[in-house]
């Protein structure tokens, strides 16, 4: 039993998850300083696309942006000597290109049922933007956050299309959990694609788990 891919899936879940986390607050904060209602659309928009878009084609732009003769992967593989193609970055990449609109929508849901005048009267005691933030956003938000932040690692855990375009499903080095599913299926092996299910259950299970012992905590604290 090859147990690679869920090594594999956990450090790609892992680092996909920090970079959502915080690359998701700060984008949900960003968008709540644009005062313009149109261009606020345009910027939820475009940071939501992933969300709506089929795997495969967020995994196609993926391709044409960091493929090894495409615009940033052939800068990245002459200035830095790495390709991104094809390589386990590859995997967090993609990872975190689909599952950045769970934490951005969340956070951001989050940061919108703050009232506006706590935030003003803030402003008023010289507290600036990164400071409203930390010390009013981001405690005042918690479930939110932690609820965006579990559904993001699992939706990044479960990833499929966009890493195999991207990606490849390569043993031992970018095939994931969900990867090693399809081929060991495809191989006619059941038994071992029912043991590799049974660990993404697992996981699912005890990160939904998590969160809902965490929210749970946190709303017997404010009580």
């Amino acid at each position: 039993m090859d147990f690679s891919p869920v090594w594999i899936s956990l450090k790609t879940t892992v680092c996909a998850s920090v970079i959502t986390f915080v690359i998701g607050i700060l984008a949900a904060w960003a968008v709540m300083f644009i005062k313009g209602r149109k261009l606020k659309a345009a910027v939820d928009g475009i940071l939501t696309i992933p969300l709506v878009l089929p795997p495969t084609v967020a995994g196609f732009f993926l391709l044409w942006l960091f493929g090894a003769r495409r615009p940033i992967g052939s800068f990245v593989e002459e200035v830095f000597g790495f390709r991104i193609a094809f390589s386990w970055v590859a995997t967090v990449l993609s990872a975190v290109v689909v599952s950045f609109p769970l934490m951005y929508r969340s956070a951001k849901a989050g940061f919108e049922q703050i009232d506006q005048n706590m935030i003003e009267e803030a402003k008023m005691l010289g507290l600036g933007k990164w400071g409203i933030l930390w010390k009013i956003l981001f405690p005042c938000t918690f479930p939110s956050i932690l609820s965006g932040m579990i559904l993001s690692t699992t939706r990044g855990l479960g990833e499929y299309g966009a890493t195999a375009m991207l990606a490849g499903n390569i043993p031992g080095k970018t095939r994931t959990l969900p990867l090693a599913v399809y081929s060991e299926v495809a191989g006619g092996n059941m038994d071992r694609a029912a043991v590799y299910v049974a660990v993404i259950l697992v996981i699912a299970f005890l990160s939904v788990w998590v969160m809902n012992m965490m929210t749970k905590a946190e709303h017997e604290i404010k009580m």
